[in-house]
């Protein structure tokens, strides 16, 4: 059938697997496993599946042998085998006694697996549903020779990597390759299902953030499927980050706060209302958080920040890109262009003051670990990040980004940046490294003068490198702010980036290198780099990505432009510049012209004669 093939494929697709041999083994479908004798012989002794079987009739009915939809293998663990078992509609999910094992997809599946159970350890899969958002999921265990399974609660309505299934059974840490698509259709799902109970924007956030704290602690994460109440669930999510919080050195109100709001939601009477187990109930968010998110995190890249990511994916559905909520996430190669600039490393000492989520100090961390050895680690999880954030939920997400990260002691200041208290505290710890991406189009604060706090905490020759609005570099405007930074501070270089890196916002940004604490100096020169191509494009539903794998070398060319300061025609230049002169390679560049082509002539002659003929200075013949 049609329909069923589609839900055969998204199986295939959320195990990130293909018909054939795979890295972990093979996937065989359709009972097709003419070459493993054995499993072939225990599909060929159930027989076809029968109309009407209880789960106590060992014995095989009909002719021909059993074709579940997939069959999987392990290299590594001969002795333990997976069966799929599909259907296309989630209203074939599982009868009420489970004996129809032709007509639904629990029924079938738990028929292969009592006879491949006799040879096996069996993990069997049953399906139903088209799609990720309304799809059925129920997993069970069939130990070989054992009488009866277990179901596998934890992977209900959630299809994990083949691997994870063997280590979800063997009680390990699951990993998860990182998924921009992944932390999407979670991020819709979650969205979509918290609108639905009246889960309020400022709260969102603090309940993502508050659970994945929660499953950090080891007693939380054994128990919670095993609570007997939404109440209990609750409570045991708010003693749980407490545990955690606690011995990660948060401040005892900040601790507060967070609990605060769980137990508002624990009066959430249409929450409390769904049971335990069902869909976009409180366990079905903490499994999927559990068991989707979080290893994906594990995972990835120790530089990308995927909670940022997923936050930044999950608020796109509240109505806009996020900016609205306080928050527009920096892209990752971004980050790391920063940090590079700034020669983050094991020795430095990083502070955002306006940190969101973390994501520059999820990066800058993550290259601070680079040949770092194990003491270094310690104290650079101790005493080598900083950060300050104001918003209550951004502050919990940063919080929980830490932990994930195994931080010891999360320095995340939750307030404002210019407070005289956290100004004095960040001034003492010596911090030789700002990266920051300051909130934009404030009413009371401009941009620079963001930059201006930052640098005015870094100690004396610090790095502070900024992603600012192009605004900030014109010598018109913000005059005051320009000329006090000069007066304290060194503009060593500036960037003009691609016009959409911050796609699909509409923002055109340069990124901004300064020296603290030393008066500029007209007579030396400032490097400017005209970098507009980052080998990016865009592509429906995933935005800007490195299709070609453009990045590394182009940024690797950039980075040596400006290390060198080298001067190239078309993308670089340098030039003596006070608090009046513009701060962009633009006004002074020279064209690169042998770049421009023939086509290029025309066109501009073409467009310059369209002007004309709009203009009324020339007209047709």
């Amino acid at each position: 059938m049609a329909t069923e093939r589609i839900t055969e494929n998204m199986v295939l697709r959320e195990m990130k697997c293909f018909i054939g041999e795979n890295p972990f083994g093979y996937v065989f479908p359709q009972g097709d496993v003419s070459v493993m004798d054995k499993i072939d012989r225990l599909l060929r002794l159930a027989g076809g599946k029968p109309k009407v079987c209880s789960l106590e009739d060992m014995t095989g009915s009909g002719k021909g042998k059993a074709r579940p939809e997939f069959i999987i293998a392990f290299k590594n663990d001969i002795d333990t085998i997976m069966v799929v078992e599909c259907k296309n509609s989630a209203k074939k999910h599982a009868s009420v006694q489970m004996d129809h094992p032709c007509d639904y997809a629990v029924d079938g599946v738990l028929y292969y697996a009592k006879f491949l159970k006799q040879e096996y350890h069996v993990i069997a899969i049953a399906v139903s549903g088209i799609s990720t958002s309304d799809m059925k999921v129920d997993t069970f265990y069939w130990g070989r020779l054992q009488d009866t399974y277990s179901i596998l609660e934890k992977a209900r309505d959630i299809i994990l990597e083949p691997v994870n299934y063997v280590e979800l059974v063997k009680g390990k840490k699951l990993s998860k390759t990182y998924s921009l698509d992944g932390i999407r259709n979670m991020a819709i799902d979650m969205h979509n299902s918290l609108r639905e109970i009246k889960v309020t924007e400022t709260h969102k956030p603090i309940f993502i953030a508050g659970i994945l704290i929660a499953l950090n602690d080891p007693d939380f994460l054994k128990s919670y499927s095993a609570l007997p109440s939404y109440h209990s669930v609750m409570q045991n999510i708010q003693n749980a980050i407490e545990n955690v919080l606690r011995k990660s050195d948060i401040k005892s109100n900040r601790i507060h706060y967070i609990k605060q709001v769980f137990g508002t939601l624990q009066e959430n009477t249409k929450f409390a209302e769904i049971p335990l187990g069902h869909s976009k109930s409180i366990t079905w968010y903490i499994e999927q958080l559990e068991m989707k998110i979080k290893p994906m995190m594990d995972h990835a890249d120790h530089t990308v920040d995927a909670l940022g990511v997923f936050y930044h994916e999950f608020i796109k559905y509240s109505g806009g890109d996020g900016s609205g909520l306080g928050i527009v996430l920096t892209p990752q190669h971004l980050t790391e262009f920063m940090c590079d600039l700034a020669g983050v490393n094991k020795n430095s000492r990083v502070v955002d003051i306006c940190c969101g989520s973390g994501s520059f100090l999820v990066t800058a961390m993550g290259k601070m670990f680079q040949g770092a050895n194990r003491e270094e680690s310690k104290r650079i999880r101790e005493s080598g990040i900083y950060g300050v954030e104001f918003d209550d939920g951004l502050y919990t997400l940063a919080i929980a980004n830490m932990i994930i990260r195994k931080d010891g002691k999360s320095n995340i200041y939750k307030g404002d940046c210019f407070h005289e208290d956290i100004t004095r505290e960040l001034k003492d710890k010596h911090i030789n490294i700002g990266l920051m991406n300051p909130p934009y189009s404030q009413k009371d604060v401009v941009e620079l003068e963001f930059v201006e706090h930052l640098l005015d905490i870094l100690s004396i020759g610090g790095t502070g490198v900024v992603v600012v609005p192009m605004s900030c570099a014109i010598g018109t405007k913000y005059g005051h702010v320009r000329e006090r930074l000069m007066k304290k501070h060194t503009l060593q270089a500036v960037f003009s980036m691609p016009d959409d890196i911050f796609y699909p916002t509409a923002t055109n940004v340069c990124v901004m290198v300064w020296e603290a604490h030393t008066p500029h100096d007209a007579s030396q020169e400032t490097f400017f780099g005209y970098y507009k191509e980052d080998g990016f494009v865009k592509r429906k539903k995933l935005g800007r990505i490195d299709a070609y794998g453009k990045w590394e070398a182009i940024e690797k060319r950039w980075l040596s432009l400006y290390r060198n300061r080298d001067v190239v025609d078309g993308f670089s230049a340098r030039r003596h510049v006070t608090s009046k002169d513009e701060w962009l390679c633009e006004a002074y560049m020279k064209t690169d012209y042998t770049k421009l082509t023939q086509e290029d002539f025309q066109q501009t002659i073409n467009d310059y004669l369209s002007y004309l003929i709009k203009s009324g200075d020339v007209y047709e013949a």
